[in-house]
């Protein structure tokens, strides 16, 4: 794992070297034009990345091609929320209060469901198979994304439960219930992040 601090508006491009090499175009001569056609500024991702693809695209392509662009946006304390956890069952029920008072704060009552069944599922992950320190954090940006982090490197996997299994649930219903889960590893451990869609874009967002 690589942390690397990147200032507010910095523009990141991922791809494969489809882009940036074929027989005719060494390596080196791909990524420095890779460099300059992402030097020209754009206000639409979409259109830098058609910029970059028209440019850099060979004529002999032999490979496919990925790209992936993203603009960093940091977002202010007033759209983070987070607590550090015991690593205690009977915390998760003071969990579910904490989100549900944010949530209120921040006026998105109407995403408190899915958001304490997806919270109780990952604190109760990290209490029952990692390892302390826990910490449960809540970003409202254009989605909701719940996060919680613990000093374990071993990460959740989802499976189906049989009928009469009592339990390995959880995981899908949070995969059910949102856009989207994943795990993010660090050096001191892993975090489970989840992102729900919220129906309508928040005044400042």
């Amino acid at each position: 794992a690589t942390n690397v601090a990147l200032p507010e508006g910095s523009i990141l491009a991922l791809y494969t070297d489809g882009l940036i090499g074929s027989r005719h175009l060494d390596i080196d001569q791909g990524l420095a034009r890779l460099r300059n056609a992402l030097a020209h500024p754009a206000a639409d991702l979409d259109v830098l990345c058609d910029t970059v693809i028209g440019t850099l695209r060979p004529e002999d392509r032999t490979d496919d091609i990925a790209l992936l662009i993203a603009r960093t946006h940091a977002l202010d304390a007033r759209h983070v929320a987070s607590w550090d956890l015991p690593a205690d069952p009977a915390i998760v029920a003071q969990a579910r209060k904490l989100v549900t008072a944010q949530l209120a704060a921040w006026d998105l009552t109407e995403a408190s469901f899915v958001t304490e069944l997806v919270i109780s599922e990952l604190v109760t992950n990290a209490i029952r198979h990692a390892a302390p320190p826990i910490q449960l954090r809540l970003i409202h940006d254009r989605h909701l994304i719940c996060e919680v982090s613990d000093a374990s490197n071993t990460a959740p996997h989802l499976r189906r439960a049989h009928t009469y299994d009592e339990g390995g649930r959880g995981l899908l219903l949070v995969a059910q219930l949102t856009r989207g889960w994943g795990t993010r590893h660090g050096d001191t451990g892993k975090t489970i992040w989840a992102e729900q869609d919220l129906d309508v874009l928040q005044p400042g967002i």
